[in-house]
């Protein structure tokens, strides 16, 4: 035998960041697409309250039939559950609530826009809260996203194509999603994510529902084949499997980096909502991607060793 055959070279691991990276992004940047044909053919209310109720009965109903379903549900503390279900009202109910009402009346590329400030607003509370560094390079990364994104942004307005009333539930819906981002990693309740999603999303469904029978008309729902398959793939693509990744992101990563790759969306959802809903994309809203990009790799690149 030879030395060589008797050494054993050690396996690199394969590391799976970067596809959950690349899939949670394509998930959610198409779902401001899906939600639009949704809101197209169903009032918001009724369409949200429909996704997270469904949505909630399929993880916990799954979760029952798994061998180790309910005993993971027992380990979980009362502490964790209620978190869970608060979370679900600031991430669920009130971001995606305010986000579809405010997508009836702006397009989906712009509402991809505004909700892309999250990573500054969230590291900026993310130092001052949860005590995560905040280097020049993370703030030079920051700036330049938010520069590519206002100048997407002030292009579109002035050509006068959305609405200052939807652009205003759409920056409410981003408040939202930056609180619940701060109180995960704040309160950072324990136990599986799986079904923290669930409660997460059975928590807002049962807020939302009596609201939309209140305030929504049942009747104005048109049953379509692009309404169906919005749906289908806003509770799978969106409510389960985008915010499953969401919430192992903010694990792993730190809300910081893991709320950059919000960034990302801006060009995503216009090259989505351009190929499906035929959205028009001048070569000025693509020059906003150069600094956008940038910014990623500023916010995300690990530091250097000394």
């Amino acid at each position: 035998m030879s030395l060589t055959s008797s050494i054993s070279v050690p396996r690199t691991r394969f590391n799976p960041l970067p596809l959950y990276i690349g899939l949670f992004c394509l998930l959610w940047s198409y779902a401001f697409v899906a939600g639009k044909i949704g809101v197209t053919h169903c009032p918001p209310l009724i369409l949200l309250a429909a996704r997270f109720s469904l949505a909630g009965i399929l993880i916990l109903g799954i979760s029952a039939f798994q061998r180790d379903g309910w005993a993971k549900s027992l380990k979980m503390s009362w502490r964790d559950a209620a978190m869970f279900a608060v979370l679900g009202i600031a991430n669920n109910a009130l971001y995606l609530g305010l986000g579809y009402t405010g997508l009836q009346s702006v397009s989906a590329g712009l509402g991809g826009l505004i909700v892309s400030a999250n990573p500054v607003f969230t590291a900026a509370l993310a130092a001052l809260f949860l005590g995560e560094g905040m280097t020049w390079r993370k703030a030079s990364g920051l700036l330049l996203g938010v520069v590519g994104v206002t100048f997407i942004v002030w292009h579109r307005l002035s050509v006068g194509t959305d609405s200052f009333h939807g652009i205003v539930f759409t920056l409410a819906s981003l408040a939202s999603i930056v609180a619940g981002t701060i109180l995960f990693k704040l309160f950072a309740p324990k136990g599986s994510l799986w079904l923290g999603n669930g409660i997460q999303n059975l928590a807002a469904g049962i807020v939302l529902t009596p609201i939309a029978l209140t305030f929504a008309d049942v009747h104005a729902i048109q049953f379509t084949s692009g309404l169906i398959g919005a749906f289908a793939f806003l509770v799978l693509g969106g409510s389960i499997l985008a915010y499953l990744l969401w919430f192992h992101l903010l694990k792993v990563c730190g809300a910081t980096v893991a709320s950059s790759y919000h960034f990302l969306m801006p060009p995503l959802g216009m090259l989505f909502a351009f190929l499906v809903l035929g959205e028009h994309i001048e070569a000025r809203d693509l020059l906003g991607i150069i600094p956008v990009a940038l910014g990623i790799y500023l916010v995300t690149r690990p530091a250097a060793k000394s």
